[in-house]
């Protein structure tokens, strides 16, 4: 019997005992290809040694110190390192512990911010509905995963969900990918008007959304029309990249390819590649000032942030995926990854969607491919699919929920970035086995 409350109470779980490259073993020695990262999180794979003796190292120096009294030469260095990989504009970090301790942070800085410039009445959060942000009652509530949110709803701060960048469900038909982003950034252009323009402090969303949609990309031009309208009333754009950032979609930011660049960008997840919990909230230089110039101060913090293990062991994993030939790697087998997927389950009765960016991939599941109609929810499609995956030897992370947060199935695929060529078939084919299992 475990005295650990688990995610799900009932079922044994089998028992890590060791992982190298893209591989975890079980107490009964059999191997699982980490098909998914976890959730979208071990960046370089297990056991590497560069990391594991840089998080050596920082324990030999110090532990510990609190941010309050202390800065390390690990934070700074991992600070200076994300500044210097990240488009213009972003030129500040703040560390945290995790995602949704990120976007906790973002939140509090975007209001913090409208405070110190002297617009105090600015209240309204904008995202979209199906996005994920985090389970912490700020996160959450920016969030649009209906399923997350229903029994914790009463307790939850009022905010505002447009429409998802959800193409293949939601374009018109005759409606052109430029038109249909534009049509989403006039519903966004008239929320912000609604709620009263001078009310609303930000708008979230995720580059490629994760969790809740399973790796879906916006169309051409959809983020550019987002920042103009979002400029156009003095809005702050957040930009969530803790499951789709740091090198996930083949650039080490996601934005990078929608040519813009948010106010707050939020990362965790691949940040620390596992090591470590740890992630941040980079801001703009704007932002910064309007703190510096104020009161002096952010009025946010936990014990541990800014953790000098963890910065060293990110600032390690950053320095690793931004070496040449990674980010070449990921977009590489991220192709490989989609043509494959495409050839064994591209004319499946039963897979309506194939989609995403580098190494982070979505199968979409559908009762009937022409109609689009969703699977029977009651089926729990997507519980059976991560059985009979699991038992093939291959982690993957199956959602349900995908269209409304009742309906809809569908599987996300976030391997390691040095997958190999062989280990990516060898995905392929465990989840096309484990897929034809369940929708034979």
């Amino acid at each position: 019997m475990t005295h650990i409350l688990h995610r799900s109470i009932g079922p044994d779980l089998p028992r890590a005992v060791s992982g190298e490259g893209v591989w975890i073993a079980d107490a009964q020695g059999k191997r699982y290809l980490d098909g998914s990262g976890g959730a979208a999180v071990t960046a370089l794979g297990h056991g590497n040694a560069e990391v594991l003796d840089a998080m050596r190292r920082q324990m030999d120096a110090i532990a510990y110190a609190h941010t309050s009294f202390f800065t390390t030469d690990a934070a700074e260095s991992l600070a200076d390192r994300l500044v210097g990989l990240a488009p213009g504009g972003l030129e500040h970090v703040y560390l945290v512990s995790g995602g949704s301790e990120a976007v906790e942070a973002a939140l509090k800085m975007a209001r913090q911010y409208f405070v110190e410039i002297g617009q105090p009445q600015r209240r309204h959060i904008i995202a979209r509905r199906q996005s994920y942000h985090g389970n912490t009652i700020g996160a959450l509530a920016t969030g649009g995963n209906e399923w997350r949110r229903r029994q914790f709803q009463p307790i939850l701060p009022e905010t505002h969900h447009v429409s998802p960048c959800y193409a293949y469900r939601d374009m018109a038909a005759g409606e052109s990918p430029e038109e249909y982003g534009a049509r989403l950034a006039v519903e966004l252009d008239e929320t912000i008007r609604r709620l009263g323009a001078d009310e609303v402090i930000a708008f979230v969303a995720e580059p490629v959304v994760g969790a809740t949609l399973g790796a879906v990309t916006a169309v051409p031009g959809y983020f550019r029309a987002i920042r103009e309208v979002c400029d156009r009333h003095g809005v702050l754009l957040i930009l969530d990249e803790v499951m789709c950032g740091m090198g996930r979609t083949g650039t080490i930011f996601a934005h990078e390819q929608e040519g813009i660049t948010p106010d707050l960008v939020t990362i965790a997840k691949g940040l620390g590649g596992g090591y470590q919990p740890i992630g941040a909230v980079m801001l703009s230089d704007r932002i910064y000032r309007a703190f510096a110039e104020g009161s002096g101060l952010f009025q946010h913090g936990h014990t541990y942030i800014g953790h000098p293990i963890a910065a060293a062991a990110a600032d390690k994993v950053v320095e690793i995926m931004a070496r040449p030939g990674m980010m070449e790697n990921v977009q590489a087998m991220g192709e490989r990854l989609q043509s494959g997927l495409e050839s064994r389950l591209g004319q499946h009765p039963n897979v309506g969607d194939i989609r995403g960016r580098g190494l982070f991939r979505g199968v979409e599941l559908v009762a009937d491919r022409d109609s689009k109609a969703p699977l029977d929810p009651a089926l729990k499609t997507h519980a059976k699919i991560k059985k009979e995956a699991m038992a093939r030897g291959l982690m993957c992370y199956p959602m349900g929920g995908t269209i409304d947060g009742v309906r809809g199935d569908h599987v996300l695929l976030a391997p390691p970035y040095i997958i190999a060529p062989d280990e990516v078939d060898m995905l392929v084919d465990r989840l096309g086995d484990a897929i034809e299992a369940v929708l034979a």
